[in-house]
């Protein structure tokens, strides 16, 4: 009996080099684009200046809903932080000056190393910046540093350095409402995530403590709530839905014309195995490999005729009897 077995090859490849065959979109483009989308946000924000109201309002009821889900407190994070003026210092200026230049840097990598891994973080998190700035503007929430019910300090007008005006009305550059979601959490996030897929180094799930140090800080600092990361972190996997990444864009049809455009181009050497069915005989052990190819059957060559070969067709009778005519048949009968 045969037994059919499926093999091919297993062998993956490594990139080891630039996404030299992806192509890269034009660097004024993507500039002036990325530069849009950030001013976008920025003024965006502003809209949801003038709603303190609302904004208290929503953040008793986050409070309430915490407790109600009993997740710890802010609180408890922020005393790790108050056991010296020098982790206080250094939370806060983590804050301000890690955020924006972390995510900038990250796209500049990409941009340069995997363009393809580019595009999509790039959409990615373009689309998690505009759900976020529909939260901002829909519901105003107030940071934690601002409940009184809360307990916690302002480590940043404590300590410094801040980004943020000591109070509300006067600061114009930043809507210190706009706590829901932590985009701080939800941009390093997607750092992560990118990183983790672009690159194949056993240590590139090191990445992950990036979020995790910026959850530590946007809490212990008292600027967002523990729900601000989980709805920013929700956010994020919707958009990674949506999204696909660079390696679901080729089974996409042909039609998705505007996905496929961040697809890298295989080359001719990392041409996809294809498996085989090899019919090999059930009694083979199986530590017997056996090859992903079997090599096909060849012709065997045409030999000139020999003359022992034209002598022999020479002496062989004639393959067709001779034809008798009707009156010889006729006589031969009777």
């Amino acid at each position: 009996m045969f037994a059919g077995i499926t093999t091919g090859a297993r062998r993956q490849t490594r990139p080891a080099g630039p996404e030299t065959t992806a192509s890269r979109p034009p660097l004024v483009r993507e500039l002036l684009l990325v530069t849009a989308l950030f001013l976008v946000y920025k003024f965006g924000r502003q809209l949801a200046n003038g709603h303190e109201a609302s904004a208290f309002d929503n953040a008793d009821r986050v409070w309430s809903w915490e407790r109600a889900l009993h997740l710890p407190g802010e609180g408890s994070v922020q005393h790790l932080l108050l056991h010296g003026d020098t982790l206080v210092k250094v939370a806060n200026t983590f804050y301000a000056t890690v955020h924006f230049p972390a995510t900038v840097a990250f796209l500049v990598y990409l941009y340069l190393r995997r363009p393809g891994h580019y595009l999509w973080s790039r959409r990615v998190l373009a689309g998690l910046t505009a759900a976020a700035l529909v939260l901002h503007i829909t519901v105003p929430l107030a940071p934690p540093r601002m409940l009184t019910t809360a307990g916690l300090v302002d480590t940043a007008q404590v300590y410094g350095p801040s980004v943020y005006a000591a109070t509300p009305d006067t600061d114009t550059m930043a809507n210190q409402f706009a706590a829901m979601p932590s985009l701080h959490f939800g941009w390093a996030l997607m750092v992560a995530i990118g990183l983790i897929s672009a690159t194949r180094s056993r240590l590139r799930w090191l990445w992950l403590l990036h979020p995790l140090l910026t959850l530590l800080v946007v809490v212990g600092t008292a600027n967002h709530y523990w729900l601000d990361a989980i709805v920013a972190s929700a956010l994020l996997g919707a958009v990674l839905y949506f999204v696909p990444a660079p390696q679901q864009l080729a089974q996409l049809p042909a039609a998705s014309k505007w996905f496929r455009r961040a697809a890298p181009r295989r080359t001719t050497h990392e041409a996809a195995p294809v498996a085989q069915a090899v019919a090999v005989p059930a009694s083979v052990p199986r530590s017997v490999q056996v090859p992903a190819q079997l090599p096909l059957p060849q012709r065997a060559p045409a030999f000139p005729a020999t003359p022992l070969a034209t002598a022999a067709q020479g002496s062989s009778p004639a393959t067709t009897p001779p034809r008798i005519p009707a009156p010889q048949l006729s006589e031969a009968v009777r």
